[in-house]
């Protein structure tokens, strides 16, 4: 009867992907089998961690962020947890060696975002490393399943690649982080005079770390590069758009890439990845 449960702990992050990410889902559809669930399980993980701290306004956000942690350790610990979302990331977590330290690191950039507003140049590393390049190696772990030495080689591009996502995801988001929640994620940014000079200089930064992950994209295991690939592409495509549009419109509205035009994108892709042009 248990693995009912087990089962419902993946569909249940499953759901929180689709419901949260058009792109990823689509993404994660086109890894090999196996390693759909995990990825939806790390998904679902810090999904549950970024609404905590990012919409969960009016609640005590620190103690839950707090309590969500120490469940989250003791699931890993005990090997079971009464939250679905922790009992398959845990799961994952024990069985594809994901170390402890990158979920602490993890937490630590969620805590950040309780109280701090402005970030320096080492804060805003340390939130990057954090929130996205740790995400990146926790799914290079699924993505290798065990394979120790891909995985050393492969780290600095799967951390490449998470920093350009949450970069683009800084600048898409703009608007939101800066009039909703009174934040600023790029250090030494004034955001008054936030202008087309000071955006060409985040995307030159942005770019070169796009280049980095896709080099790494490349030497993924067959299993695993047209799911990442797929991302890449979106990502690649809302740069390119984030790009087109002038600093002061990028504060005023999020943008997107309507889902018809995703389908578009993804079908094109699928056709150059299968005659091996990537």
């Amino acid at each position: 009867m248990k693995k009912i449960y087990d089962d419902l702990s993946y569909d249940l992050s499953r759901i929180i992907t689709k419901k949260y990410t058009t792109s990823f889902a689509i993404g994660i559809r086109f890894l090999a089998p196996q390693l759909r669930n995990p990825i939806y399980a790390i998904y679902g993980f810090v999904r549950v961690a970024d609404e905590i701290v990012d919409s969960f306004h009016g609640y005590n956000k620190e103690e839950l962020l707090d309590e969500f942690e120490n469940d989250c350790y003791k699931a890993i610990d005990t090997g079971i947890s009464t939250n679905p979302v922790l009992q398959c990331y845990q799961e994952v977590v024990n069985k594809y060696g994901i170390e402890r330290e990158l979920i602490t690191l993890f937490i630590k950039s969620m805590r950040m975002d309780l109280n701090k507003k402005e970030y320096s140049e080492q804060e805003y590393k340390d939130y990057i490393l954090g929130s996205a390049e740790v995400v990146g190696l926790m799914c290079l772990r699924v993505f290798l399943e065990g394979n120790e030495k891909e995985y050393q080689r492969l780290k600095p591009s799967a951390m490449a690649l998470g920093s350009a996502f949450q970069k683009i995801n800084f600048l898409r988001d703009l608007k939101a982080d800066v009039r909703d929640l009174g934040r600023v994620y790029f250090p030494n940014i004034d955001i008054s005079v936030f202008n087309d000079d000071v955006k060409k200089e985040l995307e030159a930064d942005i770019q070169q770390d796009f280049d980095a992950g896709f080099e790494g994209i490349k030497q993924l295991p067959k299993k695993a590069r047209f799911g990442v690939y797929l991302a890449y592409i979106y990502y690649t495509r809302l740069f390119n758009k984030v790009k087109k549009t002038p600093a002061n419109v990028i504060l005023k509205e999020r943008l997107r890439i309507p889902d018809p035009k995703k389908y578009a994108l993804f079908f094109q892709s699928y056709v150059r990845h299968q005659v091996n042009i990537l």
